[in-house]
């Protein structure tokens, strides 16, 4: 089997880093024991207690994407360098890791899931809850319907300064969030009506039904996209917040911050 072990070992020939995506106990011992190249272990939970930790915001069924999600994350964290060679293992068709790719690091190839996460106002378990509740949207939408939703994220009080209430607020006054299961079909129903999801940076539903008011001029959106996307990326340039789009007609969810569009993701890929 000379052959095939010329072939497969090339696959760590001069790596610059080995990525372990979600391993077990037992396999990152083994990749940490007399290995000279470093070991960045990538997952939604330190379960392993590795020195060094990327934490994916999603667990993301796409192997694809999780590696990909998962270099961007270690080059804004700078665990890793632009251009460098990478052995990424992760499973594929099992629970255990099964599966190794070799991968050349790209900072050119930026999809902003990390500048979402770790540069934004609100806090990160805040944003992957809303997040997570859009891609849910997009995947079953409403009574079987399709949907859209606006969710605006963080400074919450300039938001609501920038807008006006459409009807009246069902979360006035009360102490729900969001990630709370009930909250979470609260929101999934209400999302058949029109206006904003209003949430602070603590995970509080401030408000829905707000019509947003920001100034559209200067704020560029790809073509194609309405009104819904337009009033989200202008209010994230005129305050800390983000938005969470969710897309009625092409069901895909999209994040603006500071104005402009940093993410793209199909729910159909988680």
């Amino acid at each position: 089997m000379a052959g095939v072990d010329d072939v497969f070992g090339d696959i760590f020939s001069s790596v610059d880093a080995i990525m372990l995506f979600g391993p077990s106990g037992s396999y990152y011992e083994r990749f940490t024991t007399g290995e000279d190249s470093d070991v960045v272990v990538v997952g939604t939970e330190n379960d392993v207690g590795a020195e060094t930790f990327v934490e994916l915001p999603l667990e993301f069924d796409e192997v694809s994407e999780r590696v990909r999600f998962g270099i961007e994350g270690a080059l804004e964290q700078d665990v890793i360098d632009d251009g460098d060679d990478l052995a990424c293992a992760t499973s594929v068709f099992s629970d255990d890791i099964d599966t190794v790719s070799r991968v050349r690091a790209d900072a050119d190839a930026h999809t902003g899931i990390y500048d979402l996460f770790a540069k934004s106002r609100a806090e990160p378990a805040v944003i992957k809850s809303v997040l997570e509740l859009a891609i849910e949207l997009g995947k079953k939408g409403q009574k079987g319907k399709p949907v859209g939703a606006l969710f605006i994220v963080g400074d919450a009080g300039k938001v609501m300064n920038k807008s006006r209430p459409l009807s009246y607020n069902p979360f006035e006054k009360s102490h729900v969030h969001v990630g709370d299961p009930i909250v979470n079909v609260m929101l999934k129903e209400f999302s058949r009506l029109d206006g904003a999801f209003v949430i602070s940076d603590a995970g509080k539903l401030v408000s829905a039904y707000r019509y947003l008011e920001p100034s559209a001029e200067g704020v560029d959106i790809p073509k194609g996209l309405g009104a819904r996307h337009m009033a989200g990326g202008a209010i994230t340039r005129d305050t800390n917040a983000i938005a969470i789009v969710l897309s009625e007609s092409d069901g895909l969810v999209r994040a603006f911050k500071a104005g402009e569009l940093i993410l793209e993701v199909d729910p159909e890929a988680y």
